[in-house]
């Protein structure tokens, strides 16, 4: 590994470390977080999707649970991911009931639902990704907790699929260190703003 690697790697331990701290004394979450997936759903590329990718929100991540009902009422296709061997799949959710709490207390599709016929998805059924994160910059760059679940599941959506990615505002950094597998937002979503980011261009 080159010595800019390690720093870039040092450095955005430092930047999750932070951000965590950041999050975790984050007051009103339930309430800004609704400010936050309001503003999300406002968006013409939300308007405009016919299925939506929503992750389900745990620990001290914007929260998403609380809107699912609202999404499942709007006619769109909602997909929730769960993961598998280190591999996010994909579920139609149709009720909040077909949900429970799985390993490290995450909401998860109930496991004997997963074999459903028409519940698998493909990613590039999908026409926007909600994407959570640590830390994020006003351009789009995004760090996670380093695990890559999501940089493998991006490769595979298609081109045209927005990435909006929700955060608090005390999540954002000037600037997050990005590899070349790394992969931009399209846009971010604060409770103050919505940040254009330079996308997969």
């Amino acid at each position: 590994m080159t010595a800019e690697l390690v720093d870039s790697s040092s450095l955005k331990q430092q930047i999750r470390e932070q951000a965590h701290a950041n999050r975790n004394a984050q007051e009103n979450k339930d309430e800004i977080s609704r400010e936050i997936v309001a503003r999300c759903m406002s968006l013409p590329e939300y308007q405009r999707a016919a299925t939506v990718l929503f992750y389900l929100d745990v620990r001290s991540e914007v929260r998403t649970r609380n809107d699912l009902d609202t999404a499942l009422a709007s006619g769109k296709k909602i997909i929730v991911p769960y993961c598998v061997d280190g591999e996010l799949e994909l579920f139609h959710l149709t009720d909040p009931d077909e949900l429970s709490v799985g390993m490290y207390r995450i909401l998860e599709p109930k496991p004997e639902l997963r074999t459903v016929a028409g519940k698998r998805v493909d990613v590039a059924e999908i026409d926007l990704i909600i994407v959570p994160g640590v830390a994020f910059d006003r351009e789009g760059g995004r760090t996670g907790h380093g695990k890559g679940y999501y940089d493998k599941l991006l490769e595979h959506a298609r081109p045209d699929t927005p990435l909006v990615a929700l955060a608090f505002e005390c999540q954002l950094f000037d600037k997050i260190p990005m590899q070349d597998h790394d992969v931009f937002m399209d846009k971010v979503v604060t409770e103050k703003a919505v940040y254009n980011g330079r996308g997969r261009n």
